[in-house]
């Protein structure tokens, strides 16, 4: 972490980004106060770093621009979510991400139990949104609506289905899948799809990224080509939304696959904890046993038993309904009803 901080924060901004100690989020005025530089080079000092995914710089709901100091991890999606040629700094980089990432899992592996004991409390990071049609048939994928769960008349769900949730914003913005890239870098390409602008911001965020040259600024109707190709390569429509709390307005979608993904059960290397509203349900009289349900779980939530049927674990499936979208005898229905999954790394000892 410190080498990556180094190497992201020259010693002429050090001061400057310390000046978020105490204070992560901070207006211009604030600012003046807390560094005592000029306006003119707090502005260029901030818009250094930005680009450099240190700082976030955007107006409030009442217009006034604020300064906020960004966690390391926005710092590698930045990063990884443009172009990058691979040249000698951006290949140091990669590394240095990949070793802190070896060390997080390593802390995690040598206090396993501990550490999948606290998931059980995690608050979800991120909210599944589902694929809701077959690819094969082009049939709505059957929903159950689960009657064994009271929900409250007057709960107001966030949008399960990705092309209102896009409906919903003016300003969007794509760049590419910041793990895809990262796993190019480091010699391991994603098998699921080729590394195309897949990962998108909106409102806010998007304004900021596409600013700061992470990502473009895309149409509502280019959006969803991106996401429909994203579906039909078996990935999961993840979103994430403002602070971690699913109950604000969504700040980001990633399109993830089980290859690349830090939170998938494959490529984990910390617990984590998903929303979801559905849970797949696999009819065994259709089911053939071809395992493309398996092949491309997400998850790995789903194996074929001895009868050579899909079975899929409850506690893993996070209902992102590629399964369902995939299956060629449309086998496999969504039950619908809200769902924390806990995510935990595979145990390597």
């Amino acid at each position: 972490m410190l080498d990556i901080l180094k190497f992201s924060i020259s010693e002429d901004d050090a001061d400057f980004v310390l000046a978020f100690k105490k204070k992560i989020s901070q207006t211009m005025e604030q600012l003046k106060e807390s560094t005592g530089l000029s306006e003119e080079d707090i502005l260029d000092k901030a818009d250094r770093l930005a680009k450099r995914g240190v700082i976030f710089n955007q107006p409030n709901r009442h217009g006034i621009m604020v300064y906020r100091l960004l966690p390391i991890a926005r710092q590698f999606e930045y990063t990884f979510m443009k172009q990058l040629e691979k040249t000698e700094d951006n290949l140091k980089m990669s590394d240095l991400f990949h070793k802190f990432n070896e060390e997080i899992s390593d802390f995690v592996q040598a206090n396993y139990d501990k550490m999948i004991s606290m998931t059980k409390t995690m608050p979800p990071i991120d909210r599944t949104v589902p694929i809701l049609d077959n690819k094969v048939s082009g049939d709505i994928i059957n929903i159950i609506v689960d009657k064994e769960l009271e929900v409250p008349t007057e709960q107001i769900l966030p949008s399960q289905d990705i092309e209102k949730l896009i409906e919903n914003y003016d300003d969007i913005a794509v760049g590419l899948c910041y793990c895809r890239q990262h796993k190019e870098f480091l010699g391991e390409p994603c098998k699921h799809i080729e590394l195309i602008p897949t990962c998108f911001t909106l409102g806010k965020s998007a304004r900021h990224t596409s600013t700061h040259g992470f990502s473009k600024l895309v149409s509502k109707e280019e959006a969803l080509e991106i996401l429909k190709k994203c579906e039909d390569a078996g990935l999961v429509h993840k979103a994430y939304h403002l602070h971690g709390d699913i109950n604000k307005e969504e700040v980001a979608i990633c399109n993830c696959c089980s290859d690349c993904c830090l939170t998938a059960r494959k490529g984990a290397i910390f617990p984590v904890a998903n929303a979801t509203n559905y849970l797949a349900q696999i009819d065994q009289d259709l089911c053939i046993g071809c395992g493309t349900c398996v092949d491309n779980c997400y998850n790995m939530a789903i194996e074929l038993n001895d009868e050579n049927k899909a079975e899929r674990d409850e506690d893993l499936c996070i209902g992102c309904g590629v399964c369902a979208h995939l299956c060629p005898e449309n086998a496999i229905s969504l039950i619908e009803g809200k769902r924390i999954v806990q995510i935990p790394p595979i145990r390597k000892n």
